[in-house]
């Protein structure tokens, strides 16, 4: 449905993305993830028609995001990180007003609003003014303007940004709907919206897409996948040297102290790390051997799993400062476009 092939945006000598290639079947959503300034906002302008691609191709639904730009915005919906709305217009009015200029026939525009504001939940308020809705409401009417013409695909750029937490599960379960009759490209940095939301992630950084897969697949590949937590008693420094030598371990690290008893457990020389193992490897059996044989004390052992954070840090750790400026650059044109 949406495919991206080698594109590549250059402002005078400095690339803001380079090479970036992914596809998205027919009715899956993709998470595209980045740090600030990686690239993700020049990517869904090039996908959205804002902004030409200095080389490479997009297609979505079959046509050229170049050439054929007026049939690819009839094939998509697209919600901004700001949703463009009228605020002294009605629900309901704003939605016919999008419907007409999105090209939704006479006969059709009736049905294709009541379709949007059933399924975004917007009977309720379908006659009040936009202005007088809650930042959460104001979303769902920005997903409503993106899907009242039905189109195969939509982009949304940070959809959750800002609301509070019981309305990001409200704009949660509406996207999760939205799979299977659209194709869906979510743009964000909140890692657990990707893990309860995509069906697979693609990441984004110094301009270049730096891993695609499920993110349970990028978690297990990237991370080993698992861990364990442990609380020891003893010399730190000395127990982690030792056990990042074990076979099967990938990185050990100290860990916040945490609990009432914080001040106790200082005194009595007690600290926390975290033990990340190798794929396919479960060395607890292990770990247990050798802090017993070198005489530490093992108060706590538990095993955890890796985290898409885990992911996200590991592939993002080196970010480039040329790179927020150009998403800078590009909202200032936008602004004085």
């Amino acid at each position: 449905m949406i495919e991206v092939e080698h594109l590549n945006k250059v402002y005078g000598s400095t690339s803001a993305i380079e090479d970036v290639t992914f596809n998205v079947e027919k009715g899956e959503i993709l998470g595209f993830l980045g740090p600030n300034g990686a690239g993700k906002t020049t990517t869904m302008r090039i996908l959205t028609g804002y902004l030409p691609a200095t080389s490479g191709t997009a297609r979505i639904a079959g046509f050229d995001v170049h050439e054929d730009s007026l049939a690819v915005r009839q094939k998509i919906g697209y919600l901004p990180e700001n949703p463009p709305l009228y605020p002294e217009m009605s629900v309901e009015g704003f939605l016919f007003f999008v419907a007409r200029i999105k090209g939704v026939s006479a006969g059709d525009r009736k049905n294709k609003v009541q379709a949007a504001i059933e399924r975004c939940n917007l009977t309720d308020k379908r006659h009040v003014l936009i202005r007088k809705l809650s930042k959460g409401y104001r979303q769902r009417v920005g997903i409503a303007q993106a899907i009242v013409h039905d189109p195969p695909a939509i982009i949304l750029d940070e959809p959750t940004v800002g609301l509070d937490p019981r309305q990001i599960i409200d704009v949660r379960n509406l996207i999760k709907s939205l799979a299977g009759s659209h194709t869906i490209i979510l743009s964000t940095h909140i890692l657990p919206e990707v893990s309860m939301t995509c069906n697979r992630v693609a990441i984004i950084n110094g301009g270049k897409v730096v891993a695609i897969n499920t993110p349970e697949n990028l978690m297990n590949e990237l991370t080993g996948g698992s861990g364990y937590e442990l609380e020891i008693e003893g010399e730190v420094t000395l127990a982690k040297q030792m056990l990042q030598n074990l076979p099967g371990i990938n990185l050990v690290e100290s860990i916040p102290m945490l609990g009432k008893n914080l001040e106790t457990k200082i005194e009595q020389n007690r600290a926390r790390i975290r033990v990340v193992s190798e794929s396919g490897t479960e060395p607890g059996n292990t770990i247990v051997s050798a802090l017993y044989q070198a005489g530490f004390g093992l108060y706590e052992m538990r095993q955890i799993n890796a985290t898409l954070e885990d992911v996200f840090l590991q592939l993002t750790r080196e970010e480039k400062t040329e790179e927020t400026q150009i998403e800078n650059e590009e909202v200032n044109l936008g602004e004085a476009a």
